[in-house]
């Protein structure tokens, strides 16, 4: 198999011990279901490792020759390869197309206007969506719920339909002050609605972590209780003409909420007016927020279950692993600390705030040897030689903060190596954030027991996100902080003008000359008057401004950004000129002339939060959408433009900010911008 991948087939989402223990599970099927022999199987690294990938082949052979599987009337051969990966496009599309069935919304019976409003379009199909959705729950309690509980123990009701009664109460609500806002108030107040409810919508974060259990569960019902199974399809018949089942009709909730940004998007393209287009964008960000919340508490809750399956297995572990935060990466090493030299053989479970080392015992089952709790130890890298390919030989050192002690970790490859280094890495900078001591701030990782909000950037914050810290503090020992006003007045401010004007108004004044203006767009900009005195033309930059970024570039250069500038913002352009820096022909003579209009707004303003100031060094423009996987990584749109903070993230990371959300986004999703527009 020259084109498998080793290092595909092993950056696998569970980690190494329950991708081994899946493993090793199919192979013990094979022996006590199928009868196999053990020597007809292969070797669980064998197919972890890609080590023998012909035994793999051999074995699954043998298990299709099996009494068991013939008699299941599996066929060993097909017709055609082109037809072999359908069924897998088929059934990834498939909750896609019942939502899309269900969802279909009518056209219009007049076609006779050339042009469309296409917004009133979108409001058209958020309505009418909005009711098919409303109805589709309706029909699941009234014609799925309701007959079932006589056949159903009230567990099961539960397990099956999870809190979807709570769903169908909050979407009648939500559509009847949809109708209301677009029959009355021609949807002037829609974004609100999306604000407000935003909130209540979170308790898809249980519905949709949980839906995947269901159906199993609803399955596994039906294959044991023929009843059940007649009055499912029964119930369907009635519901909706046998098209739909109710496994089918449990996956919508889940298609939908991950909908509601889509439909505002598009609402907000096709918004003219300014004030109505930034209201609907601050309940697109609610909206999507929402949907990066619900699969958080998905993943999070697939991540406990992870967790539960470790915990389980690793004796002599008396306290809950998710005490540690999120698992990591596993596997194996070799350690040794400064008492003993040895090299001892052991399994290690990385999380966001330990590391635990065990030993292997019998089976699965695993020995708590040691517990490192890693605020109190620091990294550092021992690199091996270029031509050392010797296994175990590839290493890195924990080392005690207080000089105590340390462990040497060894690694059978280079490569494993360099992965649990990155992860190390990541987990200690989850421990101790950048600037996470300035201004006297004691940063400490947190589990919320309840799903909260953060009060800056109204983003929803799920129990199981390990971030921020909860407590009480003298009040005695804080004062109220009022912003300061970021208006721009006095000398340096020049009312609304457009960047020519600017240039007219600085052309006949000294070097660094500046002014603030207004631009039609209501934002504010810098422009500036700079010319070096060798082959570097005259240059006027404009800047998008906040109040600290002019007291900050007043007193230091503009050179820290912009190699070629060498300036500060000097002289407000309403201040009397110096007499000793005339702005003659003669101090001039030997610069060429010509005003080029830099963006630079992102490259020096200053993002102020939690007293904690972050400059940005530069934008980019967003080519392809990226959906962030968790509350470090920064979803992108095709069209957006990214404040570019860092790009010393690891393997092509950035971190950046848009729409007051800041993150890390991988940079070959980004075209980094040089536009001569601000």
């Amino acid at each position: 198999f020259p084109l498998c991948s080793t290092e595909e087939m092993n950056s696998n989402r569970f980690g190494t011990f329950l991708c081994l223990k899946n493993i090793r599970t199919f192979l013990c099927a094979c022996q006590e279901k199928f009868g196999m022999k053990k020597n007809e199987l292969f070797e669980a690294f064998d197919l972890f490792d890609v080590r023998d990938f012909a035994k793999v082949i051999d074995t699954l052979s043998i298990l299709s020759q099996t009494p068991l599987a013939l008699q299941r009337g599996f066929r060993d051969t097909v017709e055609e390869d082109d037809d072999l990966y359908d069924c897998v496009e088929e059934d990834e599309n498939e909750g896609d197309d019942i939502y899309e069935d269900l969802m279909r919304t009518e056209e219009p019976e007049t076609q006779q206007k050339v042009e469309v409003d296409k917004r009133s379009c979108c409001l058209q199909e958020l309505r009418q969506t909005e009711e098919k959705y409303t109805n589709t729950l309706e029909s699941i309690l009234q014609h799925f719920l309701k007959p079932l509980q006589p056949f159903l123990q009230p567990v099961d009701i539960e397990n099956i339909f999870i809190n979807i009664q709570d769903l169908a109460k909050t979407h009648r609500s939500l559509l009847h002050e949809l109708q209301e806002s677009m029959l009355h108030s021609r949807a002037e107040n829609l974004y609100q609605i999306f604000i407000d409810y935003k909130e209540r919508l979170l308790l898809y974060g249980r519905y949709c972590s949980q839906v995947e259990a269901a159906t199993k569960h609803l399955d596994k019902i039906t294959s044991m209780h023929e009843d059940v199974k007649m009055k499912l399809e029964e119930c369907s018949m009635r519901a909706n003409s046998g098209r739909f089942s109710l496994r089918d009709l449990l996956m919508v909730p889940m298609q939908r909420v991950l909908k509601y940004h889509l439909l505002l998007q598009e609402l907000v393209k096709h918004t003219v007016d300014q004030r109505e287009k930034e209201n609907l964008r601050t309940a697109l960000d609610a909206m999507r927020d929402l949907a990066q919340c619900v699969n958080e508490v998905k993943r999070d809750n697939e991540i406990i279950r992870q967790i539960t399956t470790f915990q389980l297995c690793i004796e002599k572990m008396s306290l809950s692993l998710a005490l540690y935060g999120r698992p990591k990466i596993d596997g194996e090493f070799k350690i040794c600390n400064l008492e003993k030299k040895s090299k001892q053989d052991r399994y290690g479970f990385l999380f966001d705030k330990a590391l635990l080392v065990c030993k292997k015992r019998s089976g699965e089952s695993l020995e708590l040897k040691e517990l490192i709790e890693l605020q109190h130890y620091q990294l550092r890298d021992e690199p091996s030689g270029e031509k050392d390919s010797k296994k175990w030989t590839h290493t890195f050192l924990l080392m005690d903060l207080y000089g105590q002690g340390g462990y040497d970790l060894f690694f059978k490859t280079r490569e494993l190596k360099k992965k649990w280094l990155e992860q190390f890495e990541m987990a200690l900078s989850n421990m101790c954030p950048e600037n996470s001591t300035a201004n006297g701030h004691d940063f400490q990782m947190h589990c919320f027991e309840d799903t909260t909000s953060c009060k800056s950037f109204h983003a929803s914050v799920h129990e199981n996100l390990t971030i921020g810290k909860v407590g009480w503090f003298p009040c005695s020992k804080v004062q109220p902080f009022v912003p300061a006003v970021t208006h721009p007045s006095g000398v340096r401010f020049a009312g609304n003008m457009d960047r020519a004007g600017a240039k007219t108004l600085l052309m006949s004044r000294s070097d660094g000359t500046f002014l603030v203006r207004q631009k039609d767009a209501g934002e504010f900009a810098i422009s500036l008057k700079y010319c070096e005195h060798t082959q570097t033309p005259c240059d006027v930059f404009n800047v998008c401004v906040w109040q600290e970024l002019v007291q900050y570039y007043q007193e230091n250069s503009l050179r820290e950004c912009f190699k070629d500038v060498d300036s500060r913002l000097q002289t407000p352009y309403k201040q009397p000129e110096q007499s000793h820096t005339p702005s003659t022909p003669q101090h001039r003579s030997n610069t060429t002339h010509r005003f080029i209009s830099v963006c630079v707004c992102v490259c020096v303003c200053v993002c102020v939060c939690a007293g904690v100031s972050e400059r940005y060094h530069g934008t980019a423009k967003v080519h392809y959408d990226f959906s962030a996987r968790d509350r470090t990584e920064l979803s992108l749109r095709e069209g957006d433009t990214v404040k570019i903070i860092s790009k010393k993230a690891h393997n092509g990371w950035w971190k950046g900010e848009v729409y007051g959300r800041v993150g890390l986004f991988p940079s070959n999703y980004v075209e980094e911008e040089h536009s001569d527009y601000c």
